[in-house]
């Protein structure tokens, strides 16, 4: 696959700027750096970001999250690796993602089962992770980004 935009370094600094302040909020709202890879994981599986699926994994080796989570991710339902809050988070994930065409989106129960398990400000963390890994994916989607190579 041929990357359509040949030189992501010229654009506008300003967006790189943002998107780092981005990661910092992200970083700030207390939840735990593996469970942010796995959120992102499974945001980008979901909509075949395979730039995005090669950083999760990649991302969440250097956060210490082990193969077999990282590689059971996409069947978090069955697998029997993943806590309760964990859980929540990749529903909520998996809800905000498919947005599309009707789809109900995160229901009250999806919401209330992050809330048993998170803050509010950890709830804001994960949105805010969810919504800035579907950004990534549209626009890696958009421009044939490979997997294998990084931003920046």
């Amino acid at each position: 696959m041929d990357n359509r935009l040949k030189n992501k370094n010229t654009n506008n600094p300003d967006v790189w700027t943002a998107i780092q302040h981005l990661h910092k909020a992200i970083a700030a709202g207390g939840v735990d750096p593996k469970l942010l890879t796995l959120v992102h994981l499974r945001a980008s599986q979901i909509n075949g970001c395979s730039a995005c699926v090669y950083a999760g994994v990649a991302g969440g080796k250097k956060a210490g999250e082990t193969d077999e989570r990282l590689h059971n991710v996409a069947a978090w339902r069955e697998a029997p690796f993943y806590t309760e809050a964990e859980r929540a988070a990749l529903a909520l994930a998996e809800a905000a993602t498919r947005l599309q065409d009707g789809a109900e989106g995160v229901s009250d129960e999806i919401w209330e089962e992050a809330n048993a398990h998170f803050t509010e400000e950890q709830i804001g963390a994960l949105n805010l992770e969810i919504a800035l890994t579907n950004f990534f994916n549209r626009i890696n989607r958009t421009i044939k980004e490979p997997a294998g190579r990084t931003w920046g």
